[in-house]
């Protein structure tokens, strides 16, 4: 037997690395390049809290039918910009679309109708509710949500068996199955995650996105986790998702955005970015000479040639200021 078949018959046995997807990008790795076939095209998206401005995004676009990573240190504005583009919240200037459709201004659950679907990094699954019972919330325009439908089960009872079957298919899937009867309080952190991610499948979704989905995972769960975000791409769908774990990011994206301070840094392949000198400082400050405004464009880059006539600038005032007091 080969080895694919044993790997087939074996559950537990370690998959091959799946193969990642090349050639999104129509120009060389750069913030704000054009893609082959973006699914998601931001333009001048800009969110300000007071005087502080949490995202300012000039053009963003996300390739189709690929993984793709946002990431950034804390407070750069990603989870911000999910909130955006899901319509949880509503930026002060800008525009982005979804599969050629305009969503500004566009409520989250219509969104999530057109198939843009999100998870969160705090779950939000309704804990006494039945694990079975969370996943039938999440398929769309049933039946029998209407008020006078409601009354009439003929009209929604065989539409309610395909949801039930298609949620314990899923359920099955994710290894939850034997927790279908069980109150999604009762999960562990890893397994409310898994909760989430297939019930946001329910809807048949187009883009997938996920936030933070390893926070607070056990790391038996990890793999499983990982194998299903994979398995996604997989099934035609496009993945978007926030994460810290640089591990991971170099594992599974085809493609990674960095932000820093609400703006886009870098973009590129994970190994052409996790090189970036921006990344480096964006992160981890390597450079200490250098401000991470300089980098993010916030604050301006002075080269040593004016910073020199600056100095020698400071120096004459200096000199003249303590000559005028001298003579005083």
């Amino acid at each position: 037997m080969s080895s694919d078949s044993n790997a087939a018959a074996d559950p537990a046995a370690p998959r091959a690395p799946r193969p990642k997807t090349t050639g999104l990008a129509s120009g060389p790795a750069a913030p704000g390049v054009a893609k082959v076939d973006p699914i998601l095209v931001v333009d001048a998206v800009q969110r300000r809290f007071g005087g502080l401005t949490a995202v300012d995004v000039e053009h963003l676009e996300i390739p189709r039918g690929a993984i793709t990573a946002l990431i950034g240190p804390n407070g750069a504005g990603k989870t911000t910009l999910f909130n955006l583009l899901c319509g949880f919240d509503r930026p002060n200037s800008g525009t982005w679309s979804f599969d050629g459709t305009n969503l500004s201004g566009i409520p989250s659950f219509k969104v999530a109708r057109m198939g843009q679907v999100r998870t969160f990094q705090l779950t939000k699954s309704l804990s006494l509710l039945t694990v079975l019972e969370n996943m039938k919330l999440g398929a769309p325009k049933q039946r029998g949500e209407g008020f006078w439908a409601s009354l009439f089960p003929f009209l929604w009872r065989a539409e309610e068996a395909e949801i039930e079957q298609r949620a314990r298919d899923l359920l099955r899937r994710f290894k939850l199955d034997a927790k279908e009867k069980d109150f999604a309080a009762s999960l562990s952190g890893g397994q409310r995650k898994l909760l989430e991610m297939a019930r946001a499948l329910m809807s048949d979704p187009t883009l997938v996105m996920l936030d933070e989905p390893m926070a607070g995972v056990n790391p038996a769960l990890t793999q499983s986790l990982l194998e299903h975000i994979l398995d996604l791409k997989d099934q035609g769908m496009t993945v978007l998702f926030v994460e810290h774990d640089m591990h991971m990011v170099r594992h599974i994206a085809d493609w990674v955005v960095v932000m820093a301070e609400g703006r886009v840094v870098a973009e590129g392949p994970p190994d052409t970015v996790m090189a970036d000198p921006a990344v480096v400082d964006a992160y981890l400050g390597a450079h200490q000479d250098v401000d991470l405004g300089a980098v993010t464009g916030r604050l301006p880059v002075i080269s040593d040639a004016d910073a020199t006539k600056i100095r020698d600038q400071i120096e004459t005032e200096v000199e003249e200021e303590t000559a005028e007091e001298d003579k005083a």
